[in-house]
């Protein structure tokens, strides 16, 4: 069954009196429990289309279908109640407030939809446990690794029970062994029902997803289910 379906989007910023085409033509489906990564050189309009489903932009035209829902049209409050209600983000860096431990980071996206005390505490607790992070939930960011601040931003998007989970770079910011670490937590989400959409320049990371969307120049250069024979190595080097 289709979670995301777009047909035709196109993105056009105004930059001066230059026009600009960040996407052209786009149609796509995406059906739940889907682990889809999005690849593209730089310019190629990857983050413009992850923003668009992620609900932090509109198309300038085209349609986004969204868990049988039309968000091609809406404004910014309808757009803010479904990435707060339907979409987990996670960025690569973090984003985490520097002042707060992990518990009260993972719980600040209830906090924001108004979640009593007691049950955003206990969801929580919950999401970091999911994440093998339950002994460190009293931790603050500094006190934390950089894979471990990451797993924090995961159960941070897991707490609301988002239909999906979009990752934006998930490992920019980590050695290679610690962001195969945590490719191996998104493979146990994905196991466990979670639909996901990856954005990321590394083949080896993308290697972990069900399929790969590659982008040029505003338009889907190739659309591919991955061969799970290959198996992504910890050095980067896929081998049979």
């Amino acid at each position: 069954m289709s979670l995301i379906r777009i047909e035709h989007i196109a993105k056009i910023y105004q930059v001066g009196s230059e026009e600009v085409h960040a996407l052209r033509d786009v149609s796509l489906t995406i059906n739940k429990n889907e682990y889809v990564a999005i690849m593209g050189p730089s310019g190629s309009g990857k983050s413009t289309l992850m923003n668009i489903l992620g609900c932090l932009d509109t198309p300038t035209k085209g349609l986004y279908i969204f868990d049988e829902e039309n968000v091609s049209q809406m404004n910014d409050n309808e757009l803010a109640q479904i990435r707060n209600r339907q979409i987990g983000f996670v960025f690569q860096t973090f984003n985490l407030l520097p002042r707060s431990n992990a518990l009260h980071n993972v719980e600040l996206p209830l906090i924001y939809a108004g979640i009593p005390t007691h049950e955003r505490k206990e969801r929580a607790i919950a999401a970091l446990d999911k994440v093998g992070l339950g002994d460190r939930m009293d931790h603050k960011p500094n006190e934390l690794s950089g894979g471990q601040r990451q797993r924090v931003a995961v159960a941070r998007a897991l707490v609301t029970e988002p239909s999906i989970i979009l990752a934006d770079e998930p490992t920019g910011n980590l050695d290679t062994k610690t962001g195969e670490d945590i490719m191996l937590l998104f493979n146990e989400l994905n196991d466990q029902g979670n639909t996901i959409i990856l954005v990321t320049h590394e083949e080896y990371i993308a290697e972990h997803a069900q399929r790969i969307i590659r982008l040029r120049d505003g338009l889907v250069e190739s659309d591919k289910e991955v061969d799970k024979r290959v198996k992504p190595k910890e050095n980067g080097v896929a081998s049979n």
